[in-house]
């Protein structure tokens, strides 16, 4: 059985990016959840957060309105999903039912009404925590793997070796996934399924993929040293936990 890889502290606390652009929402929020042992990240437009990726990295989980100026709650979505699978909870006062079917099946992990109730707020976001499993590494704007890794997810770039390495899309969520899940199998339907939610998307696909992103970052693709294939069942994130 393959261990599970940390490079987390134990005091480390789940960051929640709350993206709503109004100033009483987010501050109610904030409030909800602070008490709760959540660290809160806020932002008051679709702009203001991509940002505030882009400086201090990604979320655990972010709460996104949908009516906003600017960029929309979706169309944030989709722009964070390029690059990571990070789990989304819509929190808006949009109850119709296309919007809330369209967001739960293309972006949303979850889709609360406001006004909302605090401590139905803090259990649904508990609840998609649990299921989609704490990041196995510390989240900052570059996520350190090991001396000859680190990941820039919002700019879709890995540095092997210190020399800037460009990824596709696909290659960043992936990645994103596996090292989420750093230590533990993910499977072929699971990765199918996260990276391909609305194609019918197959085997042969997800590993031409994975055999592009090995190139990309493994010293020697043939002999991965990072991901690592369980045949028949799907691919294990490893990293050395002595090269920090």
């Amino acid at each position: 059985m393959v261990p599970m890889l940390r490079q987390t502290t134990e005091d480390d606390e789940q960051i929640i990016l709350i993206v709503d652009d109004s100033p009483y929402i987010v501050q109610a929020v904030e409030h909800t959840l602070r008490p709760e042992g959540f660290k809160v990240r806020t932002a008051l437009s679709s702009e203001e957060a991509l940002l505030n990726i882009q400086k201090n990295g990604l979320p655990h989980l972010a709460l996104v309105d949908l009516n906003m100026p600017g960029i929309d709650g979706f169309q944030l979505c989709e722009s964070i999903h390029e690059y990571s699978d990070l789990p989304i909870i819509m929190l808006t006062a949009i109850d119709d039912e296309a919007t809330v079917v369209h967001g739960l099946d293309n972006f949303a992990e979850d889709y609360i009404i406001k006004p909302f109730r605090a401590a139905e707020l803090v259990a649904r976001i508990k609840r998609v925590l649990r299921r989609m499993g704490d990041f196995a590494y510390r989240l900052e704007p570059v996520v350190f793997i090991d001396d000859n890794l680190q990941i820039d997810f919002p700019n879709r770039q890995a540095i092997v070796k210190q020399k800037q390495v460009q990824l596709t899309p696909t290659e960043t969520k992936l990645l994103y996934i596996l090292i989420r899940n750093a230590g533990r199998t993910v499977t072929n339907n699971f990765l199918l399924r996260r990276v391909w939610p609305n194609d019918d998307a197959f085997e042969d696909r997800l590993h031409t993929h994975i055999y592009r992103l090995r190139r990309k970052i493994e010293e020697s693709p043939k002999n991965p040293h990072y991901v690592i294939s369980e045949w028949g069942t799907g691919y294990t994130f490893i990293a050395n936990k002595n090269t920090k």
